[in-house]
């Protein structure tokens, strides 16, 4: 029988790892790889989520011979304009103030490489549409924390979910990392899950 294959998360989001234990896979080491997320000039979000996926994944993997290494970026964009993650809280109000009342894009690349070295990625894009934000849900929310560390300064599963009149895609690609496309990659190069014991 063909032993369980050892599992590296590229990433330091404690949701993509909350994410990953959903369903029932817990990563033998966590490796978050520090790399350059600048955008290229003239760069499309999706290239950018992919490009920045893939280079996560490449360089975990390079540290950690043997394991599939997965990894993962996520990118808020309203119209052409990328929102990363918010610098202070100025910059936090400037997004909530561009995201009111407005539909924008989520997009989070994941990436697989094995332990062959074959690589494979997918994009998740989803649509969400937010309510018109009043001058007091701004400053909670800023009150709250939950924008630091969160593409376009806010997180789904926390209290902005209540801002989201519609959504249209993957919840789980919102929070950080879409399970299916995960699982997906994840299979198709081959991974095996340890059987309960």
């Amino acid at each position: 029988m063909k032993a369980p294959s050892r599992l590296v998360l590229a990433s330091a989001s404690p949701r993509r790892l909350d994410l990953l234990r959903q369903i029932g896979l817990e990563p033998d080491a966590v490796d978050p790889p520090d790399i350059d997320e600048s955008p290229l000039k003239d760069e499309t979000t999706r290239l950018l989520v992919e490009r920045l996926a893939r280079g996560k994944a490449a360089v975990a993997a390079a540290r950690n011979p043997g394991a599939f290494v997965l990894a993962a970026d996520t990118l808020v964009a309203v119209g052409r304009r990328i929102l990363a993650k918010p610098l202070d809280e100025a910059d936090a109000r400037r997004m909530l103030a561009l995201l009111s009342g407005r539909a924008h894009r989520v997009l989070t690349g994941v990436a697989v490489v094995a332990p062959d070295g074959r690589t494979a990625s997918r994009i998740s894009e989803t649509r969400l549409h937010f309510k018109r934000l009043t001058p007091a849900e701004i400053e909670g929310h800023i009150a709250s924390d939950d924008w630091r560390d969160a593409s376009g300064g806010y997180k789904i599963h926390k209290g902005a979910g209540a801002f989201v009149m519609s959504i249209q895609g993957s919840y789980t690609g919102v929070v950080g990392l879409p399970l299916y496309e995960a699982k997906a990659l994840l299979e198709g190069l081959g991974f095996q899950r340890p059987r309960p014991s």
